[in-house]
């Protein structure tokens, strides 16, 4: 068993203000970006969740979870995943990051953020759940 002390480090302050407003603004702008494109409205409402998924690896520890949840979570797949859209001309692929990265934005906005490996209530924004105050 790994006995090292775990990191559960967060933000505070107008750095964390200042974070959760970016998330906002992304949510916004990712959102605004896709109705310019003229993406189906379907889709979006289908797909808007779906990096929530992840948090379906917390049923193997919290470690894992912290790991995919993250993957999920973090801009580095959907920018790409963007660029490629762009690159390619492809709306679908496109319409999915543009999704994606709006998720990301509203989490961030919400206060839901990264994951650290004590449990799904430990983030880069500050805890979150019934037990923050604990």
């Amino acid at each position: 068993m790994d006995e090292r002390p775990v990191e559960t480090g967060a933000v505070t302050g107008g750095v964390r203000i200042l974070l959760r407003l970016e998330g906002l603004a992304l949510f916004a702008a990712m959102t605004a970006l896709y109705a310019t494109w003229g993406g189906s409205w379907w889709v979006y409402a289908l797909l808007f969740l779906v990096p929530d998924l992840s948090f379906l690896a917390y049923l193997s520890d919290a470690k894992f979870g912290a790991l995919v949840y993250n993957a999920a979570h973090s801009y580095m797949a959907p920018v790409t995943l963007m660029t490629l859209g762009f690159g390619l001309a492809s709306s679908l692929t496109l319409s999915i990051a543009l999704i994606w990265l709006a998720h990301i934005g509203i989490d961030r906005a919400l206060g839901y953020g990264l994951k650290y490996s004590a449990g799904f209530g430990f983030t880069h924004l500050g805890r979150i759940g019934r037990q923050k105050d604990a």
